[in-house]
């Protein structure tokens, strides 16, 4: 089994300013559950999904480039780990690529042999491929709202 970290590369019609912006934009992209700050070096937030929670903080933010998001703690109530992101970190890098700009976000720690792996790489796919990309592209994003909230992150 590999042993690599989930990694996925989007391209959006739109500088690297707009893009770092709408990444920091969490509400209208992830989840409108939220509580924290999430748009300066240092900031906590955490996610909310039913049972499911990811606490963050921010240990990296180079604004227009790099943002780096810290898992302080977490419950992945469908896991038998729960704490199975805890430790880990979501790595965003920036850079402009002709008339595009190129987002690559990795999460490390999230590798193929984490029990959540498979809901978590379908989640991810979906709020950075899907949601991020149209709210960048577009000006709405996906997120979940409390009203239609899913058991995977």
């Amino acid at each position: 089994m590999k042993n690599e970290n989930y990694q996925i590369s989007i391209h959006v019609n739109a500088d690297a300013k707009n893009a770092f912006e709408n990444i920091c934009n969490v509400k209208a992209w992830w989840t409108a559950n939220i509580e924290g700050r999430t748009n300066q070096l240092n900031d906590v937030f955490t996610v909310l999904f039913g049972e499911t929670f990811v606490g963050f903080k921010i240990t990296e933010f180079k604004p227009y480039s790099q943002i780096v998001w810290y898992v302080t703690d977490c419950n992945i109530h469908f896991t038998t780990d729960k704490k199975e992101w805890k430790d880990t970190s979501i790595e965003w890098n920036i850079s402009e690529e002709r008339e595009q700009t190129k987002i690559t976000m990795t999460h490390i720690g999230l590798i193929p042999a984490v029990e959540c792996y498979d809901n978590c790489e379908k989640g991810w796919n979906f709020y950075t491929g899907m949601s991020l990309v149209k709210l960048i592209n577009e000006g709405k994003g996906l997120a979940d709202t409390p009203a239609k909230e899913r058991a995977t992150v």
